[in-house]
């Protein structure tokens, strides 16, 4: 608006609206001064002096406690009739004296965590599963501590109940086997009443581990407990319910000795667990590429004349990577919006 007053000094106010497109009714709305247009009061609204009294009759020790509507209530009780509910709570709005009263529930904020293993035992994830007794509405407790590099079972046990004491036994013997040291690991749980126990959460600070925990109703924060456990049930010879409970230990004993040794995982470029955890890795994989480079020597054609590589482990393991932030992703629509109306304007200016 001001190059149009500067411009309209020389060419006029009618020429210098049509050079920048403006029009000219604008400029002229533009030039007026704005005037601040005040309402007048209601004329049922009541005044100053008769809000004051109310405010002091809702705030003196017979009404203090009471609520608009009982305060209007008792008044018409005494034959009073000062205003209606609605004016007692803009009364009390005025002076900030509204709020809730009443204790809701307060929602929390639960992180999602986020955790990396680039070796063995720098992050472990347990759970327990039931596993189907000899009786409807009988189960036996399998709690199993797995490595989320190696996805190696390091400690496993099997019991008639879930228990923080339990729990806290075999998280002791495992860090012993383990030689675990203070600082060395986390480990990852899900929200269980054993997971969550103040004596698992005192072992824990004890032995110097960081403890981790889903978000509430987040299967996904634990994928690792729960594919070995889909792994577990998903063998040909789990049976459907366990007669006692030395059949379950005898079932999951074998099963853990075939998983850790015999089992290719496919996480961990077809090695067994017990390879990637006890570090034998390395030496398997330079086997294997040594037998993939024969194989190309001898036939070149079947491979493209492409040497072919093998599958080497991850670099690191992790729950939940971390993601491009949401404010950065804001800042990058924000500023793909900035270009698009700088190219606009480009656009119709060559125009």
């Amino acid at each position: 608006m001001n190059a149009i007053t500067t411009l309209g000094s020389s060419v006029g106010t009618r020429g210098a609206c049509a050079a920048l497109n403006v029009y000219r009714s604008r400029y002229y709305r533009f030039q007026r001064p704005k005037l601040a247009r005040r309402r007048a009061p209601p004329p049922l609204k009541l005044n100053d002096a008769e809000r004051q009294h109310i405010h002091e009759l809702l705030v003196s020790p017979s009404f203090v406690d009471q609520a608009p509507a009982t305060v209007v209530a008792n008044l018409l009780d005494d034959g009073q009739y000062l205003c209606s509910e609605r004016t007692l709570y803009r009364i009390l709005h005025e002076h900030h004296q509204v709020r809730e009263r009443r204790r809701g529930h307060r929602r929390v904020h639960y992180a999602k965590p986020e955790l990396v293993a680039r070796a063995p035992n720098q992050c472990w994830s347990w759970d327990i599963a039931k596993l189907k007794g000899p009786r409807t509405w009988q189960y036996f407790y399998l709690y199993v501590i797995i490595d989320l590099y190696s996805r190696y079972v390091v400690g496993w046990m099997v019991a008639e109940r879930e228990s923080a004491v339990l729990a806290k036994r075999l998280i002791t013997q495992t860090c012993a086997k383990q030689g675990i040291v203070e600082d060395q690991l986390t480990l990852h749980a899900d929200r269980g009443s054993s997971m969550k126990s103040k004596l698992v959460a005192q072992l824990l600070a004890d032995l110097g581990v960081i403890k981790s925990h889903s978000r509430p109703h987040t299967s996904d924060d634990n994928p690792f407990s729960e594919a070995h456990f889909k792994t577990f049930k998903y063998r040909p010879e789990f049976p459907q319910r366990f007669p006692h409970l030395e059949a379950a230990e005898t079932h999951s004993q074998s099963f853990f000795n075939w998983y850790n040794c015999d089992h290719k995982h496919a996480g961990i470029a077809m090695l067994t667990p017990h390879a990637v955890h006890h570090g034998l890795a390395e030496s398997i994989l330079t086997e294997r590429q040594q037998a993939l480079d024969r194989a190309f020597t001898a036939h070149p054609e079947r491979f493209k004349h492409t040497a072919p590589t093998v599958t080497l482990l991850p670099a690191a393991v992790w729950i939940n990577p971390p993601t491009q932030s949401a404010h950065t992703i804001r800042r990058g629509a924000q500023l793909t919006i900035k270009l698009d109306n700088e190219l606009q304007t480009h656009v119709s200016y060559f125009h």
